[in-house]
């Protein structure tokens, strides 16, 4: 009996990662221990002033110990940079590490929701992590442990005056902890509100034209302007929470140090403890403390790391690594689909089901149907954006599974309802943002689509850059474009979704063309189409209709049943009878 595959732990691959460099975490706490042992100078350097330099009156030792300081101080400061100079490399090295797997799977979970926001969040998340690890939060952590020796030494000094300072400490945690536990919520309020304002201003901006030709500007604004506000609102109240935490520890540490010299004065006027005890004590207390601070300061950048990891491990859990595949060679241009079923990420309700076809070499295959009829959703599943819930798609006799999936990408030219470039060149979209598109392929890849010539119109033709044309490129252009992406490198399997939704007769000539070139060399096509002009290459038709096949065949056929059956409708309504 076969096992079930082990889900994947996103957190345990996030560890991993980690673990990476616990090698430099060992010599970042040899380095710290080096640090916070030379701290001590400071508090020697004051005890052997005011008890043997200013009681001796001795120029040559004071001159010793001033030289001896410069050197110790020196040598704290020089581990001291070594020791943050390691700590961003293992920031540097995580991120390293993690951003390709962070990217694929938030990339895999932007193309299931039809969204490029999970790729941006989990990007956001992994250097939420990495800012923490870089950041002088953490090197406050690495130095917390030594807190309870600078307080076990001031205790050496007089036991009131180590009382006074772990009173101080036990405050200064207790807020840490209050810090956390209030801090926590309004964060996450407050990055929801964020993001939710960012998406509304992306949506607006993307949809400029429309928002500006039908007068929607002001109303638009006014939306934005109450996300923005709630955002800034939330945003404001968990600044203020932080803020109070920290100027709290700041001004507690302060009126501590005078406590304890306070202390210290009353004890040396009993003569219980010498001046420069005192005034070490003082400097020690402040060394234990300024760790615990200096976390409450900086709390917000460890929750935004903590929730980060948490999303972070989820989003790892949910799109676990490729399994490896053996590569399999180029497949005949042949789909079989056999009682397909997709679901929508997301969602519960199928919105295809049971639909069967086969498509062999040179075949083209038109698909019909209402708005909402899956005509999309066939599409995204053809491609492997969406999941098959039930049945089995094969290309070339493999499921889509069974290969890479930058190799599947590969194989099949996809042109989606809304085309969109990306930054860099008109021949880098259409190469694919390959490292070295080869200009042959892009010429022939813009030529089939003929795209050719309105390219060389453009002001620097193929080295245009998308960000730099701006409005110059009209729907049209950038179909074309989308089309000769779709056609470069040769795929095997065509899928193009509502091809000629934005080109005119020549474009729909070339379109036609295209498809008939295609056809030539074997590779087959799958036309999603809302206008006869897109099926005129098509010898097969599929009618859908609610997410189930209404009809398929030889196109003609196809289409002289669904003229007869609505024929048959109108008669039958005619005469009050149904249909036979």
């Amino acid at each position: 009996m076969a096992l079930p595959p082990m889900r994947h732990d996103g957190l345990d691959e996030l560890k991993s990662a980690r673990r990476t460099g616990w090698q430099l975490y060992g010599i970042v706490g040899l380095f710290s221990f080096a640090v916070n042992l030379l701290m001590l100078t400071g508090p020697l350097f004051m005890m052997q002033v005011y008890d043997r330099v200013l009681a001796s009156r001795s120029v040559e030792t004071l001159t010793a110990l001033f030289l001896l300081v410069v050197f110790l101080f020196v040598l704290m400061g020089v581990i001291d940079l070594a020791r943050n100079r390691v700590m961003a490399r293992i920031a540097a090295r995580f991120q390293e590490r993690m951003e390709e797997r962070v990217f694929t799977a938030a990339l895999q979970d932007g193309q299931a929701a039809g969204s490029d926001l999970a790729v941006r969040g989990g990007m956001r998340d992994l250097e939420a992590v990495q800012r923490l690890i870089a950041s002088p939060v953490l090197m406050a952590l690495f130095d917390l442990p030594w807190a309870p020796f600078f307080l076990a030494a001031v205790f050496v000094f007089h036991p009131l005056l180590g009382a006074v300072a772990m009173a101080g400490l036990v405050v200064l945690v207790v807020a840490t902890l209050l810090n956390q536990w209030l801090g926590r919520d309004m964060l996450q309020r407050a990055a929801i509100a964020g993001q939710s304002a960012e998406r509304m201003s992306d949506l607006y901006r993307d949809e400029g034209e429309v928002i500006g030709s039908l007068g929607m500007r002001g109303a638009a604004l006014r939306r934005w302007q109450a996300a923005r506000d709630a955002a800034t609102e939330a945003t404001m109240r968990a600044n203020d929470r932080a803020t109070g935490f920290t100027v709290f520890s700041r001004t507690f540490r302060l009126f501590l140090q005078s406590a304890i010299l306070a202390a210290g004065a009353w004890l040396v006027l009993r003569q219980e403890v010498s001046p420069g005890a005192m005034i070490a004590s003082s400097i020690l207390m402040g060394r234990a403390l300024a760790p615990i601070e200096q976390v409450v300061g900086g709390w917000s950048i460890v929750q935004r790391a903590q929730d980060g990891w948490k999303r972070l491990g989820e989003l790892l859990s949910r799109r676990p690594p490729p399994a490896r595949r053996t590569p399999l060679p180029r497949p005949e241009a042949r789909l079989e689909i056999r009682n397909l079923a997709v679901v929508p990420p997301g969602q519960g309700a199928a919105v295809l089901r049971g639909v069967s076809l086969d498509l062999g070499p040179g075949q083209a295959l038109g698909v019909i149907g209402p708005s909402g009829a899956g005509k999309t959703s066939l599409a995204r599943a053809l491609i492997g954006a969406w999941p098959i819930a039930s049945g089995s798609v094969r290309l070339g006799g493999a499921t889509l599974d069974q290969y890479d999936p930058d190799v599947l990408g590969g194989l099949i030219g996809y042109l989606p309802q809304q085309v969109t470039l990306f930054d860099g060149t008109i021949a880098e979209n259409i190469a694919r943002l390959g490292p070295a598109p080869d200009p042959q392929r892009v010429v022939a890849a813009a030529s089939a689509a003929a795209a050719h010539r309105m390219i060389l119109d453009l002001p620097q033709g193929y080295d245009t850059r998308v960000s730099q044309a701006g409005g110059q490129l009209s729907g049209g252009q950038i179909q074309r474009i989308g089309l000769a992406r779709a056609l470069y490198a040769d795929p095997v399997l065509f899928v193009l979704d509502e091809p000629n939704s934005n080109l005119d007769n020549e474009g729909s000539a070339a379109l036609n063309q295209a498809i008939r070139t295609i056809k030539t060399r074997g590779g087959a096509v799958i036309i999603m189409a809302h206008r006869p002009a897109a099926i005129s290459e098509c010898e097969l038709l599929l009618v859908l209709d609610q997410g189930l096949r209404r009809a398929f065949g030889p196109r003609d056929e196809v289409l002289k049943s669904l003229v007869k059956n609505a024929d048959q409708i109108v008669r039958a309504q005619g005469h009050g009878g149904g249909v036979t």
